[in-house]
């Protein structure tokens, strides 16, 4: 599976807001944008371009993608799926970018971010239901339980990221037990319970070309 190895903070600050792929560190004066809250690159501090409609659109699915933590062909195939799904297309992919497993793991506070997240399921820690699953782009649906495995409930990397997110709820369509270290999908989220800052709709004016 392809994976982004360059620095997360670029996009952020590419995106001029933060995206929170660095957990905890994006909210300690550390964060690329409380420093340096301009594009990245030599002339970042000084450019001025004005946008193109296609390039606000642009702009929108690449942090889209960045939240996510997907490469371009996979987020395509999602968009091509919700387009042939029922309902609203945007509404539809974001949907389905929120029924990750990956994307799960780190809602309920078993990550500080997505590609902690991501790590955690590749190698073998959480189950849905009782069954092993390791493929982070597994999409849970309504009822289902995450829980992460016994011998893993005492991982240090979790233990942290449930101390470090205390008192931050997650979205309203999960249930957490810090407890038992699991997670319920109680239904399929609104848009309304998607907290992602991104305007769904340019990504398929974009697409729709």
């Amino acid at each position: 599976m392809a994976v982004y190895h360059d620095a997360r903070c670029r996009m952020c600050r590419r995106a001029g807001m933060k995206l929170f792929l660095k957990g905890a560190r994006c909210n300690t004066d550390k964060c690329a944008i409380e420093r340096r809250a301009y594009a990245p690159g030599e002339h970042g501090k000084s450019r001025r371009i004005k946008e193109t409609n296609y390039g606000v659109q642009l702009r929108e699915k690449q942090k889209a993608r960045r939240i996510y933590g997907i490469l371009e062909r996979q987020f395509r195939n999602y968009f091509e799926k919700a387009s042939e799904a029922k309902g609203v297309t945007g509404e539809v992919l974001l949907q389905m970018l929120e029924r990750r497993l990956d994307n799960v793991v780190y809602r309920v506070g078993f990550a500080t971010n997505r590609s902690q997240a991501r790590q955690l399921v590749r190698h073998g820690h959480f189950t849905v239901n009782g069954r092993a699953v390791d493929v982070p782009s597994f999409l849970v649906r309504a009822g289902d339980e995450v829980q992460a495995r016994e011998k893993s409930r005492k991982l240090t990397v979790i233990l942290n990221a449930l101390e470090s997110r205390k008192g931050q709820n997650a979205p309203e369509w999960l249930e957490v037990n810090p407890e038992r270290v699991s997670g319920r999908v109680l239904n399929i989220p609104t848009r309304n319970s998607i907290p992602t800052p991104v305007n769904e709709q340019l990504i398929v004016e974009l697409y729709s070309k």
